[in-house]
């Protein structure tokens, strides 16, 4: 362990300790502060903040998209690559301040695979029970680190189950890719009675207490996780908050969890679930709506004024999705997304980091 310094995030009056080995987004997690942050990778941003008072700070690789050198120069930094080497002073520049300070501490865990099934031709339903006593705190829609089995590296994925359950289950919906490094050990190997090294929470995807204003979610692909996550919480605690759920596929095999799906549009009375096909096929039989789901959204939503907009699944998704809601009249403080990054030339899906990951 290196050298420890004392870090003091601005306007939140908030300071924690962060050892010169650790990032400062890291200390911070580990300490219960939870501060905005996407894929923990140097390339969304989401943690992009300013250095007010000190300048010894060395950077981990990121990407010049999240950070461009101009702005290094001006004095912005990414607290997800950053190692602080003096003490510091930074202004948080995307925060929620009572988030902030709900944080729950890292935990370090091993769980035993369970169930490890296909949900759509490339989407696996992994569910895992944590080895020992005592359940996993954490908020719905944020996401672990898992470990790749053989490898130092981790990935990130969101749970899809609820907090707080008892009988120690955790539930993922991962997308597969071919060459990925975690997702096609899950496709090809993973078997019922692994062990699997997690740690967590991270995450900001959590519901946002707002009365009675409207929800609209709107995912793609693993995205589903999260937002399954934040729907069955909904559902436990008789959240009945306007809501609706469009979810983009190319073609009807590439939807899931659909009989669940319509039962909560039962349990909650006004929510409604809207699948849309950018591609379908002749023989599908499909009825339902047909395109980009972000164009599916701009037909039917004429007026989003007050509303809370969560995004979630792949980067193009979300970045066509953040102007048009703000177009469509979310505030910009109330689009929340979690950008599913990938990581190296084949990739795994986030997390959802988020980012599903």
């Amino acid at each position: 362990m290196g050298d420890k310094h004392v870090v003091r995030f601005e306007p939140v009056g908030i300071e924690i300790e962060v050892d010169e080995e650790q990032t400062i987004l890291r200390a911070a997690a580990e300490q219960g502060v939870m501060l905005m942050h996407g894929c923990k990778e140097g390339q969304c941003s989401s943690c992009k903040s300013f250095v007010l008072d000190g300048d010894d700070i060395e950077l981990d690789r990121y990407s010049t998209f999240a950070l461009p050198e101009y702005e290094l120069d001006e004095g912005y930094t990414l607290l997800c690559r950053a190692h602080p080497y003096e003490d510091l002073t930074i202004e948080l520049l995307n925060y929620d301040e009572e988030m902030i300070r709900s944080g729950l501490p890292i935990q370090e865990r091993t769980a035993e695979v369970v169930a490890n099934d296909p949900v759509t031709h490339d989407l696996r339903h992994l569910v895992l029970k944590l080895d020992d006593a005592g359940e996993l705190k954490y908020f719905p829609g944020q996401y672990v680190d898992i470990r790749v089995p053989g490898w130092e590296a981790t990935r990130s994925f969101s749970m899809a189950n609820p907090t707080s359950r008892e009988d120690g289950l955790l539930e993922f919906v991962i997308k597969v890719y071919p060459g990925g490094l975690f997702s096609e050990h899950l496709a090809t190997r993973l078997a019922v009675g692994d062990r699997l090294e997690l740690s967590g929470p991270f995450g900001v995807f959590t519901l946002r207490d707002n009365a009675d204003a409207p929800l609209l979610f709107l995912g793609g692909g693993a995205g589903m996780a999260p937002i399954l996550s934040l729907l069955r919480s909904m559902a436990a605690r008789g959240i009945d908050r306007p809501t609706t759920f469009y979810y983009g596929a190319r073609a009807r095999r590439d939807l899931c969890f659909e009989a669940e799906l319509r039962e909560l549009e039962r349990t909650l009375p006004r929510f409604r679930y809207v699948p849309a096909l950018s591609e379908p096929a002749e023989d599908d039989g499909w009825d339902g709506k047909a395109g980009l789901i972000t164009d599916v959204v701009k037909q039917h939503e004429a007026d989003l004024t007050g509303a809370d907009a969560y995004v979630c699944g792949p980067p193009p998704m979300v970045e066509a999705a953040i102007p048009l809601l703000e177009q469509l009249g979310v505030a910009a403080k109330h689009v929340y997304y979690d950008k599913f990054t990938t990581t190296g030339d084949a990739g795994d899906s986030k997390v959802l980091e988020a980012e599903n990951r």
